[in-house]
């Protein structure tokens, strides 16, 4: 499966949900644009800790939340998920 076909199953999946991003990433961040909080440290997201984040690059070499989001882990458990509904 193409990383395309991934991320349009996950956006029809989510299509129409709102969400307030001000609840996903830290208070320094909440004034930021998307583009601004993508390339980001991925500790700018709530509940993300510098101590994780230290872990998440040694791991996985994460650095952004653009990277995370990209990271192919991510998307194939994003895509097990959304498949899963479909599943009989």
């Amino acid at each position: 499966m193409t990383d395309e076909k991934i991320t349009a199953i996950i956006a029809k999946k989510f299509r129409g949900d709102r969400m307030n991003i001000n609840k996903a990433v830290d208070k320094a961040y909440e004034t930021k644009s998307l583009k601004e909080i993508a390339d980001s440290p991925v500790s700018a997201l709530q509940g993300v800790s510098e101590g994780d984040a230290k872990l998440l690059a040694e791991a996985f070499n994460v650095k952004t939340v653009k990277d995370l989001a990209e990271l192919k882990y991510v998307k194939w458990a994003q895509a097990i998920v959304a498949l899963s509904g479909t599943e009989e």
